[in-house]
């Protein structure tokens, strides 16, 4: 038998020379997705207030790979000014942008009553998941509708397709981005420009471990034992693939979508066998 002396495939560089902005960038879901697109070649502006993290993976991924194209800028997304000098210094060093990542977010407060909720944190929690994907959204269509190209991008979360698990405002603000995505979509679809939204699972990313106060092998081990596909750990890379497709060629007809990627969780209701085992025990 003759042997194999062919060559391995080249990789397929997906995002080669488009231009992203991945704001929440500096870690978790952001930062997968950062390593990601740069992975496939894409020039990446990474926003994000964490400025130590933000400098210190720019650089990391500048020395890693040579042709590693990547910048970090401040950015308060709650802030218009701030949003709009994304855009134009990512427009300014590379001359365009084709993909906008709107995935900063915040979870706010973990009391999840009605009478618990506080009206600062109500309104703080707006401000970054709703106010700050607008903001990203209008600035990047400012650009891209001359174009007539470009994707925009949202994070949203599985509390956008099920309930009564987390707080009010996170939940309320998570349904926002996927009407927003809806919206835009039918607005810029005439102009080319795709618009989706990806809502994940719960992953033990820094937002993630934070809010819940505990170790990131407790989230994981939660998450793990609450889900309904068993054997994966769900993490932040698995977002960072679903915005590789839908930022790509791959997903050219693909707008107007949430992109659940919660292993099947949010199609099943558990509880009533739940509770009929808790009789059986």
């Amino acid at each position: 038998m003759q042997a194999d002396t062919s060559s391995p495939s080249p990789f397929t560089k997906r995002l080669q020379g488009k231009v992203a902005i991945v704001t929440g960038g500096a870690s978790g879901i952001g930062e997968s997705t950062v390593r990601l697109f740069t992975k496939h070649g894409a020039k990446v502006v990474i926003a994000d207030i964490q400025d130590d993290r933000g400098t210190s993976l720019c650089e990391e991924l500048l020395s890693d790979q040579p042709g590693n194209d990547a910048i970090y800028v401040h950015c308060d997304v709650t802030v218009d000014s701030h949003v709009q000098n994304l855009v134009d210094t990512a427009v300014s060093k590379y001359g365009r942008l084709d993909i906008m990542f709107n995935n900063a977010g915040i979870t706010g407060d973990m009391d999840g009553t009605i009478l618990g909720s506080d009206i600062e944190n109500f309104k703080r929690v707006f401000d970054v998941n709703v106010l700050g994907m607008f903001l990203g959204a209008k600035h990047a269509a400012r650009v891209m509708i001359p174009a007539k190209s470009g994707v925009i991008l949202f994070t949203s979360s599985v509390a956008s397709v099920v309930a009564g698990e987390t707080p009010h405002a996170y939940a309320m603000s998570k349904h926002a981005i996927v009407g927003l995505t809806k919206n835009l979509c039918v607005e810029l679809g005439k102009y080319g420009i795709r618009v989706n939204c990806i809502s994940p699972y719960g992953m033990a990313t820094p937002l993630l471990v934070e809010a819940m106060g505990m170790q990131k092998e407790v989230v994981e081990e939660s998450v793990c034992a609450a889900a309904t596909l068993k054997g994966v750990v769900p993490t932040a890379e698995d977002v960072a693939e679903a915005a590789l497709y839908l930022g790509s060629d791959e997903g050219k007809y693909v707008s107007g979508v949430n992109l659940v990627v919660d292993g099947g969780y949010s199609i099943t209701n558990p509880s009533f066998n739940m509770v009929l085992k808790s009789y059986k025990s």
